[in-house]
């Protein structure tokens, strides 16, 4: 302090007694996702998990556009909530893509710049974060002209998803050249992989052996809890695009070992099969995804009770695990999650 830079007590410092014996430990970290979306009058709305197609009752009269965001509160207020219930990052995923308009008009933005006025844990932004053109005035904008303006207004981090799985497809075409034009390439390049996160939501494949399996997928051996519908005892992860409308010839492991390779500096691992399922985490997946890459993979889809936090953190190497549903609904506590880790072994940050 300027005290004891005036009576020349600054030098006189006491060294912190460390104990030797002790090692830091990385805690596992709980997140908690918003699925947002636009309803018909541009509002943007949090949907409650399982059912993708709510509909708000619409209001004939209301503004839209930038200042005209009616529902704005719901994300902001949500997400305040879930900060002071201790969720260790918040991520805001758009699952409707926003139409296409003014960037400035984007109602992310505004979540974005709201939301980080009161929280102060990390906050990702998914979906919409590609190059596009302003219909109005033919302006193409980069992805990373976009990204950009998400992190102007608050973002840590931004998801990218379909687009990490062209650029995947893009690299090992070309026998594992960086173009360094990806989306994935720009974005870390200019803010750090740290900044950057690949969310990949694959669909079981099952396979009665894995002999017939293209050799460019990674196939995975199941418990009999798992099996397939006939009795499958192996699956591969084929990854899908555009909201898992679409799927594509490239299996998870491909797509995370080839992100972590154009910067990304962390996996977010959907399963389209566990989601809303409310059993828990895809443990094969988390497995053979986490064993693959060096970078953190944050756990998603299928989190239903305290215990399947405690369940993937255990019995995989997730750094990280989300849920949005349970907690939307209050049928699960953040502090409750952090409690049973803690008394399970696993630590967690305790507010």
């Amino acid at each position: 302090s300027s005290q004891s830079v005036e009576d020349g007590t600054l030098s006189n410092t006491t060294p912190i007694p460390v104990n030797p014996a002790a090692h830091t430990q990385l805690v596992k970290r709980v997140v908690v996702a918003l699925d947002v979306r636009s309803n018909d009058s541009g509002d943007l709305v949090v949907t409650k998990g399982d059912q993708y197609d709510v509909r708000e009752k619409d209001d004939d009269n209301a503004v839209t556009g930038r200042g005209g965001v009616r529902n704005l509160g719901k994300p902001v207020q949500l997400a305040a909530r879930y900060y002071d219930e201790g969720a260790d990052e918040i991520a805001f995923l758009n699952i409707t893509s926003f139409r296409q308009g003014v960037i400035e008009d984007m109602p992310m933005l505004q979540v974005l710049e709201e939301a980080s006025k009161s929280i102060f844990v990390p906050l990702t932004v998914g979906g919409g974060i590609r190059s596009y053109t302003d219909p109005e005035s033919g302006k193409v904008y980069s992805a990373l002209e976009v990204a950009s303006r998400y992190f102007r207004a608050g973002a840590d981090k931004i998801s990218i998803g379909s687009d990490a799985v062209y650029a995947a497809e893009d690299y090992y075409a070309s026998g594992g050249k960086k173009s360094g034009e990806t989306s994935l390439e720009t974005i870390s390049h200019r803010y750090g992989v740290q900044a950057v996160v690949v969310s990949i939501d694959p669909k079981r494949v099952y396979v009665a052996s894995p002999d017939g399996v293209d050799k460019k997928h990674m196939v995975v051996s199941l418990d009999e809890s798992q099996a397939g519908p006939n009795g499958e005892r192996y699956c591969w992860y084929q990854c899908t695009v555009k909201g898992g409308r679409e799927t594509r010839d490239i299996c998870a492991v491909s797509v995370a070992k080839a992100s972590e390779a154009l910067g990304a500096g962390e996996i977010m691992l959907n399963c389209i099969d566990m989601d809303g399922q409310c059993n828990g985490f895809d443990h094969a997946l988390m497995t053979a995804v986490s064993n693959a890459v060096t970078i953190p993979v944050i756990a998603s889809s299928g989190a239903g009770k305290e215990s399947h936090f405690s369940d993937v953190f255990q019995a995989t190497k997730v750094q990280a695990a989300l849920a949005a549903g349970m907690f939307h609904r209050k049928e699960v506590e953040i502090a409750n999650v952090k409690k049973h880790m803690e008394s399970s072994g696993i630590r967690a940050r305790i507010v």
